[in-house]
């Protein structure tokens, strides 16, 4: 864990629970995508910059998610080094409580506010094309999260941050998180025609054909959907359904799967009901969800 893999001339992975790129700059500076999910994760980060005798100039979050800038605020504390989010993005790497009060729908409770879904605050800076190493390009991925981005590098490898994962980890969690199901179909569609030397996914193993696993990741999108739609032949209600997608997949409740799984399905309902598959009364003073 946390090897160091080349994939470029100039780029690099981390091969840590959640891939963190690396890319040479200039003068043995360095730029990190993402920093992994806590001061620990930052911690060796550092320790393996010091052993290549590296020098950490940025890094550049791809999303918002605690297990992407988690070792954000270390890494900055020990070497000063400035960090750039997109969009909305930024404002959640600058104040993380907002991502399980996003999730919840409300102040979370403790059972929520911990590493994995709240991580430390950290200086960011918004990231726009001007701050880029030399030759880059900013691909927009949006779908898993708001703004979420990839790059890529001038050595024709590309980062594609969680906009799919690998068919063990969706086996394994079966409904992945989504905050636009639309938007996410759409980033899948495009990812399927782009070409690189090496694609390197936050959750799945790097390949220099990604059009495979973009597919898969579709597929499995469109039948999570068709699973909420055949339980919706008559009307349910949003806590119901959810007791039976879990049943339904074998899944485990508890309050972080609650959130991340319930906040998912909701996303899933508004792209159904936009589309005019689903129906939703508010008669019984219970919102009822039906497939037209």
């Amino acid at each position: 864990m946390y090897e160091l893999i080349q994939v470029g001339p100039r780029s690099y992975y981390i091969n840590a629970p959640v891939k963190i790129g690396l890319s040479l700059l200039q003068d043995n500076q360095v730029c990190l995508i993402d920093s992994g999910n806590d001061k620990d994760a930052g911690r060796k980060i550092r320790q393996l910059l010091e052993q290549h005798g590296w020098q950490l100039q940025m890094i550049l979050n791809t999303h918002s998610n605690a297990d992407h800038i988690g070792g954000n605020q270390y890494l900055q504390k020990q070497t000063g080094c400035h960090i750039y989010a997109p969009g909305i993005e930024c404002a959640l790497t600058r104040h993380p409580l907002l991502e399980p009060s996003y999730l919840y729908g409300g102040f979370p409770p403790k059972d929520l506010r911990h590493k994995f879904l709240l991580a430390q605050p950290s200086q960011a800076e918004y990231l726009t094309d001007d701050v880029l190493p030399k030759g880059w390009k900013m691909l927009p991925l949006p779908g898993h999260f708001f703004n979420m981005v990839g790059f890529e590098t001038e050595d024709g490898v590309i980062y594609l941050a969680d906009c799919l994962s690998s068919k063990e980890t969706l086996a394994k969690y079966q409904i992945g998180v989504l905050y636009d199901v639309g938007a996410y179909l759409d980033t899948l569609q495009r990812v399927k025609t782009l070409r690189a030397h090496c694609f390197v996914p936050a959750h799945a193993e790097a390949t220099d054909d990604i059009a495979p696993l973009a597919q898969y990741n579709i597929d499995h999108t469109h039948q999570v959907a068709e699973h909420i739609l055949t339980l919706c032949q008559e009307p349910i209600c949003f806590e119901h359904l959810l007791q039976k997608l879990f049943d339904l997949y074998h899944l485990t409740m508890d309050f972080s799967q609650y959130v991340l799984v319930g906040s998912t399905v909701r996303s899933y309902l508004s792209w159904l009901k936009d589309k005019g598959a689903l129906s939703v009364s508010f008669d019984t003073r219970i919102p009822l969800w039906k497939r037209l």
